[in-house]
């Protein structure tokens, strides 16, 4: 595609994104604010294509030294608004490249300053929203086709709105195949509302982090600094790990770690870990929504509990493995694992949707809104959730995308452009679970179609959000979903959530596998 850029446009560009950093020396100026300002400058040098040519320049004259982070943030936060405007005109994949440059920048502003400070945190809140206001305007406005490439599927169209019909407040549905890519919406974006989901809007994919995370993990396998078979104590030996657990037994739900977020065990009895939005303490968790928890507290909580059985015996799904697993990334690059997965997935995929957002109760927009319900004095009472603070679940699923980007990953990873061909192979070999039609490999679950056809997937759910992700085993058939809804303590959205599931594969793989 071809794009052209007037003298103005590139100064807005230079000026948005250099602002931006400039915002984040201001807002951190009882740190070090020439740290800072050098730090996201030269993050803004990673950027590529046509948006790394202009940046490169440096803009000449800018007059935003010297000014107070109000009077920056007025001429900068509309500047950013502007550039996203300007590039989604003539070019989307410039856009997002601009867009991930900018973020990529303000997280590497703030690299030297340990713990953000909340005036920085706020700042990049804010300079995240002005980037997204631009494509805000661009979804709703239904810029994006409910039928890309002109397709005419109604039989996909009937099936998301049956899950519509069935109890969901909304739904995006995304496939490709071998007619091309469809993608539509249908329901509502918020309750009581009249406009539909974002086709391509943000949602909190729940437990499709683990198959990130679980990438991530291979990818350092193959870098040669994690052994797939070794104990995870070699990597964290400061939690007392059974030293038989490996880091396979971690993607695997093979270690018999305690799930911090509690058990059921066969005989019924049930053994707590932290407060979550289900069972007995859904109010509380609603009340404490925006809590930080830190991986090693989750981690420690769980290895305080029995374990449920003896490491590589049995197979018990626990999101403590995956928060081990973060851990143990941390540990051998010495780097967030939010820098790691941009460095090996987001990146080198172009994924600018997917975030990590660790502690943050925020979610890009455009979004659909996610729901609760719960009793409060004998009342019953729905609430907006949109905003929680993922910490709770960390790793386990705490990851923010998109429909495309989530068909991007899964048809990469599968299409081997993420992993060695005898890694991916590892990846999705089957172990039993004990669950019919549902054999686990290492961050990805193995199931059959009705008609015999296999299928590599990992779906979540995230209070109020779910998302899905299916693909043929060498990624060029793929089906995303994204849906919002009331969710409430007794999960009673889990059996439309199982129909869906088996509404969007009969009719997307059918009998035919």
């Amino acid at each position: 595609m071809t794009i052209i850029l007037s003298d103005q446009d590139k100064s807005t560009l230079r000026i948005a994104a250099y602002g931006a950093v400039s915002l984040m020396a201001a807002a951190g100026a009882a740190g070090k604010p020439h740290k800072i300002a050098a730090n996201g400058s030269i993050a803004l040098g990673s950027a590529t294509g046509l948006v790394g040519h202009v940046l490169a320049e440096y803009p000449r004259g800018k007059d935003l030294v010297g000014k107070s982070v109000a009077e920056i943030a007025d001429r900068v936060l509309p500047a950013l608004t502007a550039a996203m405007n300007l590039l989604k005109t003539q070019d989307p994949a410039e856009a997002g490249n601009f867009r991930s440059a900018v973020l990529i920048a303000v997280e590497t502003a703030q690299t030297h300053q340990g713990r953000p400070s909340p005036a920085t945190a706020e700042m990049a809140r804010k300079i995240t929203e002005a980037l997204d206001a631009a494509r805000a305007a661009t979804a709703d406005s239904g810029a994006v086709s409910e039928a890309a490439g002109g397709q005419d599927r109604p039989e996909l169209r009937k099936a998301i709105e049956e899950i519509v019909d069935a109890g969901f407040v909304g739904v995006s549905l995304r496939v490709h195949d071998e007619r091309g890519e469809w993608a539509g919406s249908a329901g509502a974006a918020e309750l009581g509302g009249t406009a539909k989901p974002p086709i391509n809007g943000h949602v909190r994919i729940g437990s499709n982090t683990k198959t990130f995370t679980a990438t991530l993990v291979l990818q350092l396998v193959a870098e040669g600094k994690v052994g797939l078979d070794l104990p995870v104590a070699n990597y964290l030996p400061g939690f007392g790990l059974d030293e038989r657990i490996t880091v396979r037994m971690l993607l695997q739900h093979t270690s018999g770690v305690f799930n911090f977020s509690g058990e059921v065990y066969e005989d019924g009895t049930v053994v707590p870990g932290i407060p979550i939005p289900y069972g007995a303490t859904g109010k509380e968790w609603v009340d404490n929504r925006l809590k930080t928890y830190r991986p090693e507290e989750l981690v420690r909580l769980a290895l305080s509990k029995p374990a449920r059985f003896e490491p590589g015996t049995g197979w018990s799904y626990s999101n403590t493995n995956y928060v081990l697993a973060r851990l143990l990334v941390e540990k051998v690059t010495g780097r967030s694992l939010a820098e790691e997965m941009r460095r090996l997935i987001l990146g080198p995929l172009g994924l600018s949707d997917t975030v990590v957002p660790d502690a943050s109760p925020e979610i890009p927009a455009p979004h659909a809104h996610a729901y609760y319900r719960y009793e409060d004095a004998g009342e019953q009472q729905t609430i907006d959730i949109t905003r929680q603070n993922p910490s709770w679940i960390s790793t386990g699923g705490d990851m923010i995308s998109t429909t495309q980007d989530l068909h991007t990953f899964i048809s990469a990873l599968l299409g081997g452009k993420l992993l060695p061909a005898p890694l991916l192979a590892e990846m999705c070999t089957p172990h039993p679970t004990g669950i019919p039609n549902m054999d686990c490999g290492l961050g990805v679950f193995v199931v059959t179609t009705d008609g015999g056809g296999t299928l590599i997937s990992h779906n979540g759910a995230a209070v109020g959000h779910a998302a899905l992700m299916y693909s043929t085993p060498d990624g060029s058939k793929t089906l995303t979903a994204a849906l919002n809804c009331v969710d409430d303590a007794d999960l009673s959205i889990a059996a439309a959530f199982q129909k869906a599931q088996q509404r969007l594969l009969n009719e997307v793989f059918g009998r035919r596998g």
